[in-house]
């Protein structure tokens, strides 16, 4: 144990002295927007595997961290370590942190203080405060960039950087990145969206136009949120992009804007065609839903569902759609819920800190939130389980992930004005516009989104 213990800490300790020089200086932005090897030895041994940012490179390969090891510890420090995470896995946390700390005595020096914070509002207050902001974090990755900016994070490198990137879906690991560093460690690969559908109405579930049909013949609503983030289920299955570029430090520095033109166009026309229908409802939760067969929302509802459906609940990826004689795949942005570490003091702390994010990040600790709670695993071991495997909804969003993209950093006024091009097309205001004057309010959208990195 005590070579284990140094090893572990020499190596961590030398990040933590970078760290501790670059973190939590840096002036805040403003503004906010919803395993790899044996499961039980990644969880219990943090030695062994993918689990020792140290032991493999520094003890094992490295004589001299050996000699050492065998007449030192570390002193790891004691107080207490405060986490954010959303209330539904509040009690989840506290008994996956209890299981870290008695499988790390030498560890034990601390204790927890679990506090519930939404992953959508923990971002706004951390920033606020970042001195004050908890230890640990769970926040959705479309934060990313604000708290990078920050000061609010950690750098993730070294054996855990490497954990991180091969532990996790292609998906989560890109989330947990700005530029080259690597900032979290996913929790997460379920933020997306896809359809659930009443089987003994919908006959067809992966063609728009049929599900509108189907719908409108049963008397029963279709509900599709035009919103900024469901939006883009057309604009980018039309082959648009809208993306912005970032610099190490999470400002924004470009632009990659494709919505002012034809494809864009057919976007449009498509959300405008869906919406025209009588019984089409602006709309993305089931418990706001009423007289539905059909609703495109996340597995946050599943439960919900299941409820309102009974033996006809059933789910699929988004469906395509079809404008002007060419058909499109919906597809839309993919979400990730992620743990920050915040910048420490003490080396010590800084190395408690990053191990217990990367126990509740692991294998073993996803699959108990899914067990508990339902949430989907970024982790591959922990989405290999059968479990998981079969949950309909869960399925239905991997299949849809690979026709999304990996939500990235977005500036606040792109929500805004998203939602707003969105109401303003199922409010009926382009109603009878030739493409050419769909063409314009495209384009003054467009010049909208330039003008956020100008």
């Amino acid at each position: 144990m005590k070579k284990r213990v140094l090893a572990l800490a020499m190596s961590t300790a030398m990040i933590a002295s970078v760290l501790t020089a670059c973190g939590g200086g840096k002036d805040t932005p403003a503004q906010d927007t919803n395993n790899a090897a044996d499961n039980t030895a990644a969880a219990n041994n943090t030695a062994t595997d993918n689990n020792a940012p140290a032991e493999n490179n520094a003890a094992d390969n490295n004589a001299a961290d050996n000699t050492a090891a065998d007449n030192q510890t570390m002193d790891f420090g004691s107080g207490e370590i405060k986490i954010w995470v959303p209330d539904a896995v509040t009690g989840v946390t506290q008994t996956l942190a209890d299981s870290f700390f008695s499988e790390h005595p030498e560890m034990a020096g601390y204790t927890v203080k679990i506090e519930p914070m939404g992953e959508g509002d923990a971002a706004g207050k951390v920033i606020m405060d970042v001195e004050a902001a908890p230890d640990l974090y769970a926040f959705a990755q479309d934060q990313m960039a604000r708290l990078v900016a920050a000061g609010a994070l950690t750098t993730i490198s070294g054996d855990y950087a490497t954990f991180v990137q091969d532990s996790n879906d292609s998906g989560a690991a890109a989330a947990a990145k700005v530029g080259n560093e690597v900032y979290a460690f996913p929790l997460t690969s379920d933020n997306g969206y896809f359809l659930y559908y009443d089987k003994s109405v919908v006959t067809d579930p992966s063609s728009l136009e049929q599900i509108v049909a189907d719908c409108e013949a049963a008397g029963k609503n279709f509900y599709f949120d035009t919103g900024s983030w469901y939006q883009t289920a057309f604009f980018f299955g039309a082959g648009c992009e809208l993306t912005f570029d970032t610099d190490e430090d999470g400002n924004f520095t470009g632009i990659n804007n494709t919505y002012a033109s034809e494809n864009g166009l057919k976007a449009m026309k498509a959300i405008r065609q869906m919406s025209e229908s009588k019984i089409y409802m602006d709309g993305s939760s089931v418990g706001d839903a009423v007289n539905w067969a059909a609703i495109v929302d996340g597995t946050w509802d599943s439960s919900s569902a299941k409820e309102v459906l009974g033996e006809n609940y059933a789910c699929a990826k988004l469906p395509s759609f079809t404008v002007d004689g060419e058909t499109f795949q919906l597809g839309g942005f993919g979400g990730f819920k992620l743990m920050g570490v915040k910048p420490q003091a003490e080396a010590g702390k800084l190395v408690v800190c990053l191990e217990l994010a990367k126990y509740l990040s692991d294998t073993d600790a996803q699959l108990t939130r899914f067990n508990e709670v339902g949430w989907g695993p970024s982790n591959v071991k922990a989405q290999e389980d059968p479990a998981v495997q079969g949950d309909e909804a869960l399925s239905a969003l991997r299949e849809q992930l690979q026709y999304t993209v990996p939500q990235g950093q977005y500036p606040g006024e792109y929500w805004s004005e998203a939602d707003a091009l969105g109401e303003t097309i199922c409010g009926g205001n382009f109603k009878g516009y030739t493409d050419e004057q769909l063409m314009t309010e495209l384009e003054a959208f467009a010049a909208k989104m330039d003008a956020l990195v100008q």
